[in-house]
Parts: structure tokens; C-alpha cells; sequence
């Protein structure tokens, strides 16, 4: 088939390789425009992008689809079908129905459960037992179009956000071609979704990233690893930032302490009610460590507070 893959980060570029690998014709490739990253801000191009060139596939980054230039260079590729992974611009109703078999899109969530921006961490936030992978086709709604495939996956109680994306990553790569042969050959019966148990998850705020410790352990837990790795729950210690990339159930016994208070000298932290234990976390500028690690370089006793 003559496809157009639409991606940006990371969690696309499986996806991409496996559509390569089954010998399809990928006659473009759009991604999103180099932006600055890291401390040096220096400009780099995006995960897709980096791939794409490697492939040796053209590469387009438009900053919008809406005008009539992008839509006649959308149109001109002739493709079967549209790929689209994590992409990040609007696809209006020209660019959905310029491919003859439609668009069609990986989500990170059983929908319609966490449409949006940050399915993976909203889902292990919330404390979820199970998510797993959408293929739909697309319509003009946010994450509403009838689905195609899915692949139910469990959530372990201690897996992170990062765990999950690699594994989610790898499924909807995996599953992607059988979606296209299936309709290919029309055989495709889309379902509508149902409109229960409609969930949004909205994009990883700033302001919602910092530890509270006055809530119970497992929603602490649960905060903590649902932003593991990026971008990362975070709390102070004497007024350092310190992220907490993991942690455990931790026990408290019956002393009455504030939380946020250490309870021993290997990183067991009173909640509003039980105890979390970190087990990883990264000084700022530092690479992540384990908490034993850590500790050789900072004391934490029992009795000191965090912030």
C-alpha cells in the first residue's frame, strides 16, 4: 500500500519501522517541526524524524494542515491510507478524507477511556488495572472516530509510565498492519464508540506535578509512578528538587507522624495514610539512582521532612 505515516515522538517510531518492514510504500512522512531541546537548546529533530531519514523516507513538517497548499501536498501523495501516531496537529476534514481508505490512529487507551493528550499517565494516575491499544479510523472529533482493533493490557500495581508507553508502543506497532490489510481488502467493520465511560486526559500540567504527601500511599504511588519517567513527580528535601521516579508501599507501623515525614533512614516517607518508599530518584542535573545510591550522598534520617 502507498501510505503517509504522521508521528513525532518516540512511542511513533515502532510503528513506523514495522509499516517499513512489512514493504509498504511510504511516500511521506510528517512530523513535527526541529524544536529546541535540552539544557543547550539546541535545535534537534524530532524521534520520527531522525527515523524517517535514517529509512531514507521523505520527511515534511508543516506547522499547520489547514491551508490550501498543505492540503493539495497531502492530496498529491495518492495514498491508500494515513498512519497516524502521536502526530500533535489538527487533521482537518480535507486531510482525513484525502487518503482513498481514510486515517488511522494508534491511541495508548481503550477508548473511549482517555481520549486526549496523556493517556499512559492518566491511566496509572487514576490507579487503573488495565488499558491498552485503539486502532480507529478518524473523524473530526478529539479521539471519537469507530474503532478498528484493540489489545487489552494489564497494569501491574508497580509498573511506571515509561514501562507502560514501551509496552504499549510495541503493541500498537505490532497490530497496525493487520488494520490496514483488513481494510484493504474491505473487510474493515469499524464500531462506533459507546458514549459511556467517556474519560479525558488532559495534558500533564506543571502545577500538578509536585508530591503531596498528605494523600493516602496509594495515590501518592500511584502519582509518582504515573509521571515516571517524564516529566516526573518531584518534592524537596531542605529545598532541593529531588524527582521521585519510583517507590513501593511502604510501612508505617503506629507512630503519628506528619506526612511527608521519613520514617527510617531508607526512604520511607509517612502519607496522609500508609507510607510510600521511594526507590529511585534523581537529583536535578544528575542521572536517576537508586535510593541506597542516593543515600551515600544524602543523609535523609528518620524525622526529616519533605517538602
Amino acid at each position: 500500500m502507498r501510505l503517509i505515516f504522521m508521528g513525532t515522538p518516540d512511542f511513533a517510531v515502532p510503528t513506523l519501522l514495522e509499516l517499513a518492514v512489512a514493504g509498504h510504500e511510504i511516500v511521506g512522512v510528517y512530523t513535527r517541526m526541529p524544536m529546541p531541546a535540552d539544557r543547550d537548546l539546541e535545535i534537534k529533530p524530532t524521534p520520527v524524524e531522525r527515523e524517517a531519514r535514517r529509512l531514507g523516507l521523505p520527511v515534511l513538517t508543516p506547522t499547520t494542515l489547514r491551508t490550501d497548499e498543505a492540503v493539495a501536498t497531502f492530496r498529491a501523495h495518492k495514498a491508500d491510507a494515513a498512519v497516524v501516531v502521536a502526530y500533535g496537529l489538527i487533521l482537518p476534514k480535507p486531510i482525513l478524507e484525502a487518503p482513498r481508505l481514510g486515517c488511522f490512529n494508534v491511541h495508548a487507551s481503550l477508548l473511549p477511556r482517555w481520549r486526549g493528550a496523556a493517556p499512559i499517565n492518566r491511566a496509572i494516575m487514576a490507579g487503573d488495572k488495565k488499558t491498552g491499544i485503539t486502532i480507529m479510523k478518524m473523524d473530526e472529533g478529539l479521539d471519537t472516530g469507530p474503532i478498528v482493533r484493540t489489545k487489552q493490557v494489564g497494569i501491574k500495581c508497580n509498573m511506571t509510565a515509561g514501562e507502560l508507553h514501551d509496552v504499549l508502543a510495541r503493541i500498537g506497532a505490532a497490530r497496525m498492519p493487520m488494520a490496514l490489510r483488513t481494510a484493504n481488502r474491505g473487510k474493515a467493520q469499524p464500531t462506533p464508540q459507546s458514549d459511556q465511560e467517556v474519560t479525558y486526559a488532559e495534558k500533564i500540567s506543571k502545577n500538578e506535578t509536585r508530591v503531596d504527601w498528605t494523600k493516602p500511599w496509594d495515590k501518592v504511588h500511584n502519582h509518582i509512578r504515573g509521571l515516571s519517567s517524564f516529566p516526573s513527580a518531584w518534592f524537596e528535601i531542605a529545598g532541593v528538587r529531588i524527582k521521585a521516579l519510583g517507590s513501593r508501599r511502604g510501612r508505617r507501623g503506629k507512630k503519628k507522624v506528619s506526612p511527608g515525614t521519613a520514617l527510617d533512614d531508607h526512604l520511607t516517607i509517612a502519607c496522609g495514610d500508609g507510607a510510600v518508599r521511594l526507590t529511585q530518584v534523581q537529583r536535578a542535573g544528575r542521572q536517576p539512582m537508586a535510593a541506597e545510591e542516593f543515600l551515600r550522598g544524602t543523609k535523609v534520617e528518620p524525622g526529616a521532612r519533605l517538602a
